[in-house]
């Protein structure tokens, strides 16, 4: 029987540009707010605290979203799963507005709640989709998909910056921008297949309860190839969650450079890590995941140090591209890996995501944490460490045989 419910080749396109389109509505929803948050708390009229509570909310969201994916998927399939998904962020966006307009805080913060909720679903969903997208095409796909979603995080911290320098304002913006994603989120619905995997959406299984759906989620946290390649992604994804918060300051406070080439060094960062998932496939289909992502998170660990011992702006500068290219096969690779190493490609991938997005968002303040007591350029070895032990874990993303084994080596394209 197929694995994947597609009839010729102009429906797999189809079907992977729908889910390319969704990675980039995902990036630019996740960036909405973040230009916006001065004009925001300027009229709600709250400090810094309460904006970090808020944001908060997404966290929490985003995990509740990780937790409900699997189920979802089973009980809806995955055109309506992944629809439902976007139109939960677009009325979370909706409602993120509207709380602008009232001037409601507790109102804004279920909405940042509701669309973490939504962000995190749309990454699961998104990820086994592509990953079976992947094996139907026969070769890699899911870093020019997450390639889009960082494509997508660019454009919408652009139209942010864009409406906050013509005086839109938040709530205008939040629910336009929500008016256009549902419009493209129908348009582009009929492209996914409503059932992506026979073993993913048995007839059986929407009848199971919850206890037993949430006890088939809990197991995949005991699986030791899982939790090898959630290492994989919890180096690479504090490596990119770090960059996001720390490089700008450590170029600025701890190499001397201005605020303006300190923001061209990160937007060298966001480049280098967009192009490098835009060109990765066909190297991954050639080297295979296993050695590309030892390559990748190699040059990763060499990039890290030049970026804190390098005597000049220019090593530095390198430092920072090679550590970009360090963090950007990880999380689709990873995801890839996941999705096609047993039963139940959803759960799979919500547990690795879980460890990567817990990376992500709880990284950063760590090593914040860590500065303070060894400097800021002194706890950014925290990531070189990672790194390598990314690279020690390697080996769990190579294909797994037909009988459940991991082959010495890796024979075959990763696809």
């Amino acid at each position: 029987m197929p694995d994947v419910l597609v009839t010729n080749e102009r429906q797999l396109a189809r079907w992977r540009w729908t889910i390319t389109t969704g990675f980039g509505l995902g990036g630019i929803t996740v960036s909405a707010w973040g230009p916006r948050l001065p004009a925001i708390k300027a009229s709600l009229g709250i400090d810094t605290g309460t904006i970090g509570l808020l944001l908060s909310g997404v966290t929490v969201g985003a995990i509740l979203g990780l937790l409900a994916a699997a189920p979802l998927l089973h009980r809806l399939g995955s055109r309506r799963a992944v629809a439902g998904a976007l139109l939960v962020i677009v009325a979370s966006m909706t409602v993120m507005g509207l709380g602008l307009i009232a001037g409601s805080v507790p109102l804004l913060a279920v909405a940042f709640v509701v669309v973490g909720a939504g962000v995190g679903l749309l990454d699961v969903l998104l990820n086994v989709n592509g990953a079976a997208v992947e094996r139907a095409a026969g070769r890699t796909l899911m870093p020019m998909m997450h390639a889009a979603w960082s494509i997508g995080v660019a454009a919408g911290a652009g139209i942010g910056a864009a409406c906050a320098a013509l005086g839109i304002s938040p709530a205008v913006q939040m629910i336009s921008e929500a008016v256009v994603v549902a419009a493209i989120a129908l348009g582009i619905a009929s492209g996914i297949p409503q059932r992506i995997h026979e073993e993913a959406v048995p007839a059986a299984r929407p009848r199971q309860g919850r206890a037993a759906l949430l006890r088939h989620w809990l197991r995949g946290w005991l699986d030791p190839r899982l939790l090898l390649i959630g290492v994989v992604m919890l180096g690479v994804e504090l490596g990119e969650g770090s960059a996001g918060n720390w490089l700008t300051l450590a170029v600025r406070n701890n190499r001397g450079q201005t605020a303006a080439v300190a923001a061209l060094f990160f937007a060298a960062f966001a480049i280098v890590e967009a192009t490098t998932r835009i060109f990765g496939g066909p190297l991954v289909d050639r080297l295979g995941r296993v050695r590309t992502i030892q390559i990748t998170t190699a040059l990763g660990v060499i990039g890290v140090v030049l970026f804190i011992e390098g005597p000049d702006k220019w090593v530095v500068l390198a430092g920072v591209i090679l550590w970009s290219i360090g963090v950007s096969m990880g999380f689709p690779l990873g995801t890839s890996a996941a999705a096609a190493s047993g039963p139940d490609p959803a759960a799979r991938v919500s547990v690795v995501s879980s460890i990567g997005y817990f990376a992500n968002l709880a990284g950063p303040p760590a090593i914040g944490l860590l500065a303070q007591h060894v400097g800021l350029l002194g706890s950014l070895w925290i990531i070189a460490a990672l790194f390598i032990a990314a690279f020690a874990c390697a080996g769990a993303l190579a294909p797994v045989t037909a009988d459940g084994v991991l082959p010495v080596q890796e024979s075959t394209p990763a696809a």
